[in-house]
C-alpha cells in the first residue's frame, strides 16, 4: 500500500515536528519580547491557569489557553477576539518555550504571519526579569559610593 500524497513516508517525532515549527519562525529572548510587547505585539500566555497561579502571572500577557488559541485568534472565527487579524503581531508563551513553538507554528498556518515566540517561555522571563532587578540593584549600590 502507498501512502497517501500528503502524508509523510513515515511518522516523524515530536523532536523533527518542533525543529519543523521553530525553522519557520524569528524566535525572542525576553527581552525583544518585551520590546515588541511595548512596540504594540500581543503577548499571549498559553499555560493553563492551574501553571500560571503555580509558577507566576505575567502582568503584559493576555492568558490564552492553548486549547482555545486557534479559534481566538483567527479572524475568520466566530470565536475570535476582537484584535484577531492576520497581521497581528502574537508573541506566544509557554512554561519553556516548547509548546509556544508549535502554538506560534499553527497560528501561521492560519495566515497570521507575524506570529512567534518566546525562547525560554515563562522560565526564561522570570529568570530575565530577576537578572534586570539584580543588576538595577547593583548599580544603584555602585552609584551611592562607600
Amino acid at each position: 500500500m502507498t501512502p497517501a500524497p500528503d502524508r509523510p513516508a513515515r511518522p516523524r517525532t515530536i523532536d523533527e515536528v518542533l525543529a519543523d515549527a521553530r525553522s519557520r519562525l524569528h524566535r525572542l529572548t525576553p527581552a525583544e519580547a518585551d520590546a515588541a510587547r511595548a512596540k504594540g505585539a500581543f503577548l499571549v500566555d498559553i499555560r493553563p491557569a492551574a501553571q500560571r497561579a503555580a509558577e507566576g502571572e505575567l502582568p503584559s500577557a493576555t492568558p490564552i489557553e492553548r486549547n482555545v488559541l486557534e479559534w481566538r485568534l483567527d479572524p475568520a472565527s466566530d470565536a475570535s477576539l476582537p484584535i484577531a487579524s492576520h497581521d497581528l503581531e502574537v508573541v506566544v508563551l509557554c512554561q519553556e518555550g516548547y509548546t509556544s513553538s508549535l502554538a506560534a507554528a499553527a497560528l501561521q498556518e492560519l495566515g497570521i504571519h507575524r506570529a512567534t515566540d518566546v525562547i525560554g517561555g515563562y522560565a526564561a522571563w522570570r529568570a530575565w526579569q530577576a537578572s534586570a532587578v539584580q543588576t538595577s540593584a547593583e548599580q544603584a549600590s555602585t552609584d551611592e559610593g562607600p
